[in-house]
């Protein structure tokens, strides 16, 4: 659930003590560190599982992106990167380790164990006018939003002729199904896939500008309510499929989420780069996480240890946190950005992993 950008994090963890019972620090002067709702625990790399198996290069793009915008404790750790060219997986991992010490990444109770869900950008068939069943609109903010708080809910919008009016002439694009409507306003951003009444296509970026500042619902919660889906199956993949065996009720499902988000369009000039996150850098896909930023501070490498949805493959690799949602609160607790398309899709909406984490912090 990609959002905007919250109030800036704290710069940094501080030392609570420099000794921990029971913990070998990865070096002499390595102290446990406390940062907002997680404590991090210095370890060596050893205990970083999969850690030499991981295709390390592969993380180089989104930590230089993320270095464009670092954080004070990393200014020298970025200007060392930016002279480094393209290293290989073995160089960078050795590179890594000479700089950065690693840390297991707790709750304030001692707790190691999370969550990982998965996030992604829809890519979406729209036009730019109303046409056969293009009919649902995507708005950008109305003129009047900063000034009426809260706004109209998501069912006043699609019934009131008031709340219409005031998003007359603010449709970027239109789109044939509400749960497309619906799922980009969840994640926060989109692909639109534009087809012109001439036969040519364009494909532009959907991204977050704003909501109603009405409270956030889940449909997913709601069918599960409603005694429509089981708590294991409230997935985007069984939503969708619910909403075509139900298409009376799919209104009576849309409305339950008061909440709802305006966008603004901005070029994709090049499509393999994933949406701004909080950072305000682009995501990679398969190495940029959403964090709580209170627990982690943007721009942080982070070691991942959990499985796939479905298949349960291990999937244990070196991210960026380089965004945030509001769902993502806690110490041990992360959304992994798929990407976009339907197979990205596919895997987010099932993806309900246990997790633990480890943070790398330049060593002092």
């Amino acid at each position: 659930m990609l959002a905007a950008c919250t109030s800036g994090p704290p710069l940094g963890p501080t030392a609570v003590h420099p000794e921990v019972p029971g913990v070998t620090p990865a070096t002499p002067a390595a102290p446990t560190l406390a940062h907002g709702r997680s404590r991090w625990v210095a370890v060596p790399f050893s205990e970083l599982p999969g850690w030499d198996g991981d295709r390390t290069s592969e993380l180089w793009p989104a930590l230089r992106r993320g270095c464009a915008r670092p954080a004070p404790a990393w200014a020298a750790f970025c200007t060392q990167a930016a002279q480094l060219g393209d290293p290989g997986d073995a160089e960078l991992r050795a590179w890594l380790q000479q700089r950065l010490q690693a840390y297991r990444v707790e709750a304030t109770d001692g707790s190691a164990d999370g969550l990982l869900t998965g996030y992604f950008e829809p890519l979406v068939e729209a036009s730019r006018q109303p046409r056969g069943a293009f009919k649902l609109a995507l708005y950008a903010p109305p003129a009047d939003l900063a000034s009426r708080k809260p706004h109209w809910t998501r069912q006043q919008i699609d019934t009131l002729p008031a709340a219409q009016a005031a998003l007359r002439g603010r449709e970027i694009a239109y789109v044939a199904d509400p749960l497309d409507a619906l799922v980009i306003q969840v994640q926060g951003s989109g692909r639109l896939h534009l087809q012109g009444t001439n036969g040519s296509a364009q494909l532009v970026r959907v991204s977050f500008a704003g909501t109603n500042d009405q409270p956030y619902k889940s449909v997913g919660r709601w069918l599960i309510e409603q005694g429509e889906l089981k708590p294991d199956q409230a997935s985007w993949p069984a939503i969708r499929a619910w909403a075509q065996r139900n298409p009376k009720r799919v209104n009576e499902m849309l409305w339950s989420n008061p909440r709802y988000v305006f966008f603004r369009e901005e070029p994709l000039p090049d499509p393999s780069l994933g949406p701004r996150g909080a950072q305000g850098v682009a995501l990679t896909p398969g190495r940029s996480i959403a964090v709580d930023p209170q627990s982690i501070p943007y721009g942080t490498p982070v070691w991942l240890a959990s499985t796939e949805p479905v298949s349960s493959t291990p999937l244990r690799r070196l991210v960026m946190a380089q965004d945030t949602g509001s769902a993502i609160t806690g110490a041990v607790r992360a959304d992994y950005f798929w990407g976009w398309g339907e197979a990205a899709e596919q895997q987010a909406g099932r993806m309900k992993q246990p997790l633990r984490l480890w943070v790398l912090w330049p060593r002092s």
